[in-house]
This record gives structure tokens, sequence and C-alpha cells, in this order.
């Protein structure tokens, strides 16, 4: 463990910010931004239930899931929260196993590991030489990341689920809970298969996650969600 914990740069603090709200969005989803921020106002073609029915019928037939993201965070005056085009995306790979097994990597611009064996998550910055640790007990209500890789049957108790179109495979969630990091989160699917994702989060920004290569219930090892923390590294205990 090293002596004192090293402060980011401000530009380091700003991508902080930024991967909260990849934690918070971390899974499938996908429509375009401007309608999600319109879905409030169209009316629905089915009700909350069977909604919730037809997304659940989705999700469980994903026992596990691979792919390869990409990641776009905009401010509300459209920028990049402030960043430039090369900093406000990012990208990397994901994995997860059901249940509740998920990792999210972060390759480029730089790296960042998201790890949850269902017990705990892990969170490391490389470049900063430090990991955050926090129980899923306070996460779950709240962690769309945990979406895929949960139970389906639990998935009403923490958000109120439409289907703007019942001809479409898409989806938004408005969490129940008042303490959310986000507002509302879409979700799209083709052939089963999660394509993309739009979360509004309460900062005011708009994250767009992209999949390809999505490949459907491969076999991924348990070692894949299972994380130590590197010999140097700050550890810090939520």
């Amino acid at each position: 463990m090293s002596n004192q914990t090293t402060l980011p740069t401000p530009s380091k603090s700003m991508m902080k910010k930024l991967m909260g709200s990849t934690l918070a969005a971390a899974l499938v989803v996908a429509i375009p931004v401007t309608a999600i921020t319109q879905v409030s106002q169209a009316a629905t073609a089915s009700d909350n239930l069977t909604a919730a029915k037809r997304l659940n019928a989705i999700l469980t037939n994903t026992k596990s899931m691979t792919a390869n993201f990409t990641q776009t965070t905009k401010g509300t005056d459209g920028s990049k929260s402030g960043l430039s085009a090369k900093n406000g995306t990012f990208s990397g790979t994901m994995s997860l196993k059901r249940p509740n097994n998920f990792r999210w990597n972060i390759t480029k611009p730089f790296e960042q590991l998201i790890v949850t064996d269902g017990s705990s998550i892990w969170v490391y910055d490389k470049d900063l030489e430090q990991v955050t640790h926090q129980s899923t007990e306070k996460q779950l209500g709240n962690t769309p990341a945990l979406l895929l890789s949960g139970d389906p049957s639990q998935i009403a108790n923490n958000f109120k689920i439409t289907q703007p179109h019942s001809h479409k495979n898409y989806y938004v969630l408005y969490p129940k809970t008042k303490d959310s990091n986000f507002k509302s989160l879409g979700i799209s699917f083709n052939g089963g298969k999660p394509i993309m994702m739009v979360l509004n989060d309460s900062l005011g920004q708009v994250t767009s996650i992209k999949f390809n290569n999505v490949k459907m219930n491969p076999a991924v090892a348990d070692s894949e969600f299972k994380f130590t923390p590197p010999k140097g590294v700050d550890v810090i205990n939520q």
C-alpha cells in the first residue's frame, strides 16, 4: 500500500465523473438520444406490466455474454462533458455471467476496470494507482450495469419499465428510488442481443454505449469476475 493517496489532476477528475456514469450505465441499450428525451411525452404502446414481462422474457435467455463497446458521454449542451472528443469517447470489452457476475474493461484512451462477483464491486484506475471497493448491496437498486447479469424477475421492483412501441424491442427504464444516479435508461435489442444504450444521468449528461461483436451465452470463466488489488495501489473502501 502506498503511503499517500495521489490526487487526480482536474482532467482526470472529470474523467472519473464520466466513469461514474459508466458504472451506473454499464449495460445494453439503445434508442436515439433525441428519442429518449421525448419518450416521457410519447404514448406508450403497452402498459408497464406488459413491458416488464417482455423485457423479462428477453433477459431470461441471457445466461452469459461478451462484447466490445464504444461509449460517448455528452453534456446538456451537446459537448462531450467539457472534454475533447477524444477524451469524451471510451472503448473496451465487457463480459457477464449469471448470477450477478459482471466485468467492464475500458482500454482506450486510458485503462479502467470495473468488476463484480455479486458481492463486491471493484473499480480499478490503473493510471491513478487507485482501487475503489464497494458492496453491491449499495448498488443493486440503481445500477444498470447489473441489469443483464442479475435476476430479471426483480427488475420491475427497482424500475418502472416502458415499451414506447410494441413492435420494437427497445425499452425505457426509470428508477423508482429517489437517490438514483440516473434519470432514465433506454435499452434496445436486435435478435435478442443488446446493441446500444442511452442513459440520462442526474448530472444532465447523456451517455450512449454501442455494442458490437456480441456473443450470447458463451463459456466465461468465473475467474473473469474475481479481482485482487495490485501491490502498491491505494484501496478506498466505501
